[in-house]
């Protein structure tokens, strides 16, 4: 049993010894009490202590007797105020007086004995211990000092591991380690794509190099016996000639290919004269506008053949030494997509002076050498002097047979 059950308990009882000893001392007052007496002796009715609310029977008092000694008609000496029966009742009137005593002095050992069971011994430390009833609570609220510390009690953390015996740990020599994984070289290169792009890529919306026919002619001629098409440079010589008989072709087309062998040159004006002869022997002539050749492409069976103007190397003033031309990266681009990476190529300049071809030469082989994969060693160079040469100069990229 607890003390708090205790203390309770005592209180109840000390109130209820002092509600019977107040009960007894009432009790003996009202019977003590000695009985009243008329003038003459004889007793009269007792008064009660509180006025009743209303007389039951009125008390009779002896007759008294006149001057002879003759009895004369009965007078009551008192009128009664009040009952006879409820004589008894004021006996109870102390009873409240006492207990209206005893009360505030049960109330305060109540009060004291709750106050000493809620009382904690020694000071106001509480502790709340983990795993037991009631110390699992929502909310919780700190009267009196604004302090509270919490003592978190944690186990001791053993880690019984042996690094030597821990697998993956163990000591080996180079040749374990090596046995263990290998080396993955082309994740580091894979990775490297996202943050650098590559030289290296194909660059298909640039179309500088025409493939195909350099130069196209549409002669509009009827009734004709045999015909001539002749292509002649800018020093007025032959490189090129078409014929045939009857009606002509509606359309003639060039390849850029001489009559010796050799290719067009892109920087230079051409001219072409068509002729024609009736049945009858009669010729007519008709001669063309000049006109220019560009940058071109010539398919082999070793590998692309690209022509091109010495002018188209240059780049962008104030560019980085790293800039690569146009003209060089669509070059590269049809060298990367080869057969195979170790073909050799060769570079070939024609300009009008040795420093000019010089500085062609070693422009060209630059640019290339940064956008074309393989070693830049397969990369050959060669220059060729020429006084009709374009002002500008011609470089050409084939592969070497």
């Amino acid at each position: 049993m607890s003390d708090r059950s205790l203390t309770r308990r005592a209180a109840l009882l000390t109130i209820a010894i002092l509600w019977c000893a107040g009960t007894a001392r009432a009790a003996t007052a009202g019977a003590s009490a000695p009985a009243a007496t008329g003038a003459g002796g004889s007793p009269t009715a007792a008064t009660p202590a509180v006025k009743p609310a209303a007389p039951s029977t009125p008390a009779v008092t002896p007759a008294a007797t006149g001057a002879g000694g003759s009895p004369t008609a009965a007078t009551p000496a008192v009128k009664p105020t009040a009952p006879s029966t409820p004589a008894l009742k004021p006996a109870a009137s102390p009873t409240p007086a006492v207990k209206s005593a005893a009360a505030p002095r049960a109330t305060r050992a109540k009060r004291a004995a709750v106050a000493s069971a809620v009382k904690a011994p020694g000071d106001s430390v509480q502790t709340l211990k983990g795993g037991q009833e009631g110390t699992v609570f929502r909310s919780l609220t700190i009267e009196g000092e604004d302090r509270i510390r919490i003592d978190y009690q944690r186990p001791e953390l053993t880690l019984d591991v042996d690094p030597e015996q821990a697998p993956g740990l163990a000591s080996g020599g180079p040749a374990a380690v090596l046995e263990r994984g290998a080396p993955d070289f082309s994740a580091p290169l894979i990775g490297s794509t996202a943050r650098e792009p590559s030289p290296y890529l194909a660059h298909p919306w640039l179309q500088r190099f025409t493939a195909g026919a350099v130069a196209r002619f549409a002669p509009a001629v009827q009734g004709v016996e045999r015909w001539r098409l002749t292509i002649a440079d800018s020093r007025g010589d032959a490189v090129a000639s078409f014929e045939g008989h009857g009606e002509p072709p509606r359309q003639i087309a060039w390849d850029g290919r001489t009559r010796f062998g050799l290719l067009a040159v892109p920087g230079l004006t051409y001219s072409h004269v068509f002729e024609a002869w009736d049945k009858a022997g009669n010729k007519r002539s008709f001669v063309g506008q000049g006109f220019d050749v560009s940058a071109y492409r010539v398919d082999s069976a070793e590998g692309p053949i690209l022509v091109f103007s010495g002018a188209e190397l240059s780049v962008a003033p104030g560019a980085p030494a790293t800039a690569v031309a146009p003209i060089v990266l669509e070059a590269a681009g049809w060298i990367n997509h080869g057969a195979t990476a170790d073909r050799r190529y060769r570079i070939v300049v024609t300009a009008r002076g040795q420093e000019q071809a010089g500085a062609l030469l070693g422009d060209a082989a630059r640019q290339l050498a940064l956008v074309t994969l393989g070693n830049p060693a397969r990369i050959e160079r060669q220059s060729k002097l020429d006084p009709q040469a374009p002002v500008a100069g011609t470089v050409v990229i084939a592969p070497v047979p």
